[in-house]
């Protein structure tokens, strides 16, 4: 009693095809990263088809460039205090889905402390160079430290 298209009978299951049983494994992309649905047909059992579902580990490897978490400590000199540095220092790094923070030092300087992808970071560090448009860096002094995993990116006072 088949009916209906894509081999369904009336009751919406999937009607069995000659051959071995077992359909190819059809593999559904789900919304947590990392991890895959396979839809499994086994073997029938005493003359029904079970279908079940499993949770598959998938390889997903990205470019060691950009998948690279590192924690980067910047230190920059210039006028860089008194013209909203922090502030546009902080939006440029959530926008690069950054974690950490930005603080003024007794010196005059600005402190970053970022962490994420090598790629996000080298474009912060780009950024910090050049600051927004009221300020004047002289230079930027890179240091690298121990990820430490934080989940936002903050102004510290």
């Amino acid at each position: 009693m088949t009916g209906g298209m894509n081999g369904e009978d009336a009751s919406g299951r999937r009607a069995r095809r000659g051959g071995s049983g077992q359909q190819p494994l059809k593999q559904v992309e789900s919304r947590a990263p990392g991890w895959l649905i396979a839809d499994l047909n086994p073997v029938s059992r005493n003359s029904r088809s079970v279908r079940r579902r499993e949770w598959l580990q998938s390889d997903r490897s990205e470019p060691a460039f950009g998948s690279r978490q590192e924690r980067w400590q910047l230190i920059v000199k210039g006028r860089v205090q008194g013209v909203g540095y922090r502030a546009a220092c902080c939006q440029k790094a959530r926008e690069l889905d950054l974690n950490g923070w930005v603080r003024n030092l007794p010196d005059g300087t600005v402190e970053v402390q970022a962490e994420g992808a090598v790629q996000a970071l080298t474009e912060l560090r780009l950024w910090c160079e050049r600051g927004p448009e009221l300020a004047e860096v002289l230079s930027v002094v890179h240091g690298q430290l121990h990820p430490i995993r934080e989940d936002w990116f903050e102004i510290r006072r």
